[in-house]
């Protein structure tokens, strides 16, 4: 298996670029294991930071680099072109590797450099793509507001997704960072300097590098909390406008219930209209009052049948708790609003449970209490 790499020396200059090696070649030059190459190669590419004896292998987002004391290898997998973010990347990791910059940056060693440039960059897109997202996602929710169509929908669809993927991404990187941050001795290991120096670092002398992994995690754990509101906000969002669409859904098949009671009760007018069309004899054709009588009773028949239709559809409709249209309410049981006074005969002292529309007393529920199961 070939990889294409970009090296580069102790002083940020480019060594090579685009050199092929082949991976049994990199693990005996660079002290490596077929598997932690192997973890470079996979199209599911998870975050991690290893720290082995010599080196610190690292895979976030669009980098995966080797670092080491004096040389930092850069891995195109996949042999792909630079894009305008690892442009950016590649001149900035150059002027934090030079020794120039190594007073302004606090005297870092190379090592912690190198990582601060790849942690810098991987946030830097991070923050980027956080952005677009949530100025996409705010116009499409303010557009939502006014009005729901098809298209806002399926934006807000596709939005959603996208959001969700990458919020797994950041918290994957999150993951990454706290994994190194919690395991001393690999935060000790990452002081390849002074490995390379001769000098062992005790396990719980870190302080340079814990401090430097705990600033970028805390970036990358408020990037997962602002990606976690945008994904609440679209969720929201999408409760809403079911709550919308279910009422608008609802108005409409009460209409149709209504036009259903309108059919019937006209049908049933012109069913007696249509005995009475009958050629048979009914003794009333000679009546100068039996059209008239006849066309009265169909419009009172079938106004009857309306009205009590939709008599039957209100009560329907009207939901509460204690049954359909208050049926089954105990005589004296009535639903009182809470601004309404009570008097002292029916409260004492006691604080009574208030709920919506409903006050229930500390006497209703002793007088609950007096029932004949005791």
């Amino acid at each position: 298996m070939i990889l294409r790499c970009t090296e580069f020396d102790s002083e940020g200059n480019v060594v090579s670029t685009s050199r092929d090696f082949k991976k049994t070649e990199l693990c005996t030059k660079h002290g490596l294991l077929p598997r932690d190459l192997r973890k470079l190669e996979s199209k599911v590419i998870v975050p991690h930071i290893l720290v082995r004896r010599n080196s610190i292998l690292v895979n976030l987002l669009h980098i995966r680099a080797l670092i080491k004391a004096n040389a930092v290898l850069l891995f195109d997998v996949y042999g792909s072109t630079d894009t305008y973010t690892q442009s950016v990347f590649l001149y900035d990791l150059q002027g934090k590797l030079s020794s120039r910059s190594s007073k302004q940056m606090g005297g870092l060693p190379y090592e912690m450099r190198a990582l601060e440039a790849i942690l810098i960059s991987v946030m830097g897109a991070l923050e980027a793509e956080l952005k677009i997202l949530q100025e996409n996602v705010g116009r499409l929710l303010e557009e939502l507001e006014e009005n729901i169509d098809r298209d806002k929908l399926r934006f807000l669809l596709i939005y959603s997704k996208k959001l969700s993927t990458f919020e797994q991404k950041a918290q994957l990187i999150c993951g990454a960072i706290e994994e190194v941050l919690e395991a001393d001795e690999d935060l000790a290991g990452m002081y390849l300097t002074e490995k390379l120096q001769g000098t062992e670092r005790p396990a719980e002398e870190h302080s340079e590098i814990e401090l430097l992994l705990e600033s970028y995690y805390k970036m990358a754990d408020e990037i997962v909390q602002v990606s976690g509101n945008l994904v609440a906000n679209i969720k929201n969002t999408e409760d809403i406008v079911n709550i919308i669409l279910d009422a608008n859904r609802n108005s409409l098949m009460l209409l149709d219930l209504k036009f259903s009671i309108g059919t019937l009760s006209t049908g049933c007018g012109a069913a007696l209209a249509a005995l009475y069309g009958m050629n048979l004899k009914n003794f009333i054709e000679e009546s100068d009052l039996a059209f008239f009588g006849v066309s009265g009773l169909v419009v009172v028949l079938s106004a009857a049948i309306f009205g009590y239709g939709l008599h039957r559809l209100r009560r329907t409709q009207r939901l509460t708790m204690w049954g359909e249209g208050n049926v089954g309410v105990t005589p004296g049981r009535k639903w009182r609003s809470v601004s309404e006074p009570r008097s002292p005969s029916t409260a004492d002292d006691r604080p009574s449970r208030i709920y919506p529309d409903v006050a229930v007393t500390a006497l209703d529920i002793g007088a609950a209490d007096t029932s004949p199961l005791q």
